[in-house]
């Protein structure tokens, strides 16, 4: 799991006794800590809220929401207000509609974010049911909200960019590349992924 600082420098140690770019990038910038969210709803939620705002005005948007729904914004309180109260809160039309499709899939039991399959293919599949939610958002919940090993995220432009750097490529490897170039690390993918955004200095969830 990357959600423990042990078994997170232990992945990255791992990988780093196969590609020596590793080894330079950990004595540049040190071990990465932790990024660790609360499994379930909420988190997706905020997720939703904060897709293409700042930090700060995510944070606005959601005082406003917590204020109108109550601790949580319970998808059941959620459901119950209109366009109008949302809007109010700083939701814009499509935002709702991710956000109710998000409710709507956890009310009526679609979807279980405290079940959700082993496999991590079936796992992104059952997210991406959610309006708003990609490939990307998708692999990013499991990976700081499950602590999954080998999530791989190499659609991520500071991923690829960052991967080019360690590994010293002239420039930024595509996606293909970048999945490519990670084959050898499995089942450590994940901490290479938070390795890139530690060197990168990138906040992502």
């Amino acid at each position: 799991m990357v959600n423990n600082v042990d078994q997170l420098r232990d992945s990255l140690d791992a990988i780093a006794a196969l590609e020596p770019g590793f080894v330079a990038a950990i004595a540049r910038v040190g071990y990465p800590a932790p990024r660790v969210r609360e499994p379930g709803y909420e988190t997706l939620l905020r997720t939703i809220v904060g897709q293409q705002v700042s930090v700060a005005s995510a944070a606005a948007v959601w005082r406003k929401l917590e204020t109108e729904l109550g601790e949580g914004c319970t998808p059941q309180a959620l459901l119950a207000r209109d366009f109008d109260a949302l809007r109010a809160c700083g939701l814009s039309r499509q935002k709702q509609g991710y956000a109710r499709s998000l409710a709507e899939l956890v009310v009526s039991g679609a979807l279980d974010l405290h079940a959700l399959p082993a496999d991590d293919e079936e796992a992104i599949a059952q997210l991406v049911q959610i309006k708003g939610i990609g490939r990307w958002s998708a692999e990013i919940y499991l990976l700081f909200a499950e602590g999954r090993p080998d999530i791989w995220p190499a659609g991520d432009l500071a991923v690829q960019i960052e991967i080019g750097r360690i590994l010293g490529m002239a420039t930024r490897p595509s996606e293909k590349l970048t999945r490519d170039v990670a084959e050898a690390w499995r089942p450590h993918r994940g901490a290479a992924a938070i390795m890139a955004w530690h060197h990168y200095n990138t906040e992502v969830l």
